[in-house]
């Protein structure tokens, strides 16, 4: 074994944010690397927990996963462990490596807009200190200016991106990061702490922070490196037929890594060596899955360059829609956020979401359609309600795929392309599996029947136990009349983009 090199600091400073781990992990290898002692600390950052609920899924899920990364750390030096503090992160970073005494703070790259603004508030803070800071890519494979057309711009189009990005791939970009082969820098946790922050042993609970707690167990949301281990375990032995499978809700297709990919439990350089191994087996499986891997960079050069998509339309033309707006379209979206349509796999879809914290991919999409084209809506105000419930919420992931949906968006849908809520619950729930499941009201209708209730003989109603407008809501809306409504809409554009499908990486 290599000796390692002289440190370049006495004391450093990991800070984690999307990265909820100890393996393969950019920052915390270069900082064990090159400072004789590292500390490792996360920040429940107040400017962001204030807009929560008690009981947010999130907060529960990042805390039982940082309790794992404690463990983790203690598993590679004993005395060592991961420091939680609460409060502003612009304020409590510089504070507490005051009280450290750190020379350097070590993180992984953020790509959001007001993630990016706090790293240049704390950078700023730290040099008043004569503090470094260092900054690496961690949670995407490829970043910022890596993957450029020819003529050095980004790429808005997805098919020539993944070309672009599949040709630089290589095994360097891919290579875990060997932090067990530096963890004896590792520092002891210190006896005295700064106000608010404190060890994660097992001591600590939620309450500290203000916070119920939610039951991700009841949930069978899996926490941690351990749970999206078994996640992984059980997805290689489905990966194959992943592109079959990823449609349908009612079958277990996707890789439910989608939360584990937000919060980082998993190294997205692990995924991608798995996949791109597959693929080139040919997998179709692999290869599919891979592509959705690439999305998820593209989505986030996307929102590193174009920031103005995070709060409004990427093509600046869509900024002209008039969405429907006044009491009628607060009454429509209240139906739609609670499952309350009549259309069955909307409705199912949105029940999912409500008591889950999560929604399947296609679904996704569904639910996205029928709210900017047939509820005539503002698609930021579906954005925002995923905002609120996705466990796996991730900005520049559902920015994008709401700006796919309206059509709005970087190598978006047509306008003129609908999803019909009807044929796409015969096509993908063809037997009603799914939204029996989350609408135990329609479950004696025939196959046939449960896809659009208002439509099947009242008889069969009557024997199924269905009373439209009582016990299952009448549409509140007609599909085809709402497209002729949407296609006038968006007219005043007149913009016809790509017609690639997009899908969200889980």
């Amino acid at each position: 074994m290599s000796p390692r090199p002289a440190p370049q600091y006495e004391r450093a400073l990991v800070w984690l944010r999307r990265d909820l781990r100890s393996h393969d992990h950019a920052a915390l290898y270069h900082a064990l690397k090159h400072a004789r002692q590292v500390f490792v600390a996360f920040v429940f950052d107040t400017e962001i927990l204030a807009d929560l609920p008690p009981s947010d899924r999130r907060v529960s899920f990042i805390h039982a996963c940082l309790r794992e990364v404690h463990q983790q750390l203690q598993a590679l030096a004993p005395q060592s462990g991961l420091l939680i503090a609460h409060g502003q992160a612009r304020e409590v970073i510089p504070q507490l490596t005051h009280h450290l005494r750190v020379d350097a703070v070590f993180s992984n790259h953020d790509y959001e807009p007001a993630a990016k603004a706090r790293d240049a508030q704390v950078l700023g803070a730290l040099a008043h200190r004569d503090i470094v800071m260092h900054s690496f890519k961690d949670q995407a494979i490829f970043e910022r200016d890596e993957v450029l057309t020819q003529s050095g711009r980004p790429y808005t189009v997805f098919t020539p991106y993944k070309k672009a990005w599949l040709a630089k791939l290589t095994d360097f970009f891919i290579k875990a990061y060997p932090v067990a082969k530096y963890a004896q820098a590792l520092a002891p946790l210190p006896s005295e702490l700064p106000e608010h922050t404190r060890a994660a042993d097992p001591g600590w609970s939620l309450a500290e922070l203000g916070f119920e707690g939610a039951d991700l167990a009841h949930l069978h949301i899996q926490t941690g490196t351990h749970g999206a281990q078994a996640l992984l375990a059980d997805f290689i032995l489905r990966m194959d037929l992943y592109d079959d499978t990823r449609d349908f809700p009612a079958i277990k297709g996707p890789s439910y890594l989608s939360v584990h990919l937000r919060f980082g439990t998993l190294s997205i350089r692990e995924l991608v060596a798995l996949a791109w191994t597959r693929a080139q087996s040919h997998s179709a499986g692999a290869q599919t899955w891979l592509s959705e891997l690439i999305w998820r960079d593209f989505y986030m050069q996307i929102l590193d360059h174009f920031p103005h998509a995070a709060t409004s339309a990427f093509k600046h033309e869509y900024g002209r829609i008039q969405w429907a707006h006044g009491p009628h379209a607060k009454k429509l979206f209240q139906a739609w956020c609670d499952g309350a349509t009549g259309y069955p796999l909307v409705d199912a879809a949105m029940h999912q979401l409500n008591h889950s914290g999560y929604m399947h991919n296609r679904l996704r999409m569904v639910v996205a359609s029928f709210l900017t084209k047939d509820l005539g809506l503002d698609w930021r105000w579906g954005e925002r309600y995923f905002a609120e419930k996705l466990i796996d919420f991730d900005l520049s992931a559902n920015n994008g795929g709401w700006q796919w949906a309206a059509s709005s968006g970087c190598d978006a849908q047509p306008y003129f392309r609908i999803f019909n809520p009807i044929t796409q619950s015969e096509k993908f729930d063809p037997k009603g599996k799914f939204i029996r499941r989350y609408l135990p009201q329609l479950a004696q209708l025939s196959d046939k029947a449960i896809h659009a209730p208002w439509a099947a003989d009242p008889i069969d109603l009557q024997i199924a136990g269905v009373q439209l407008g009582k016990n299952y809501p009448r549409p509140v809306v007609d599909h085809a009349e709402a497209r002729q409504e949407t296609l006038a809409r968006y007219a005043v554009v007149k913009v016809a983009a790509p017609t690639i499908q997009r899908h969200h990486p889980d």
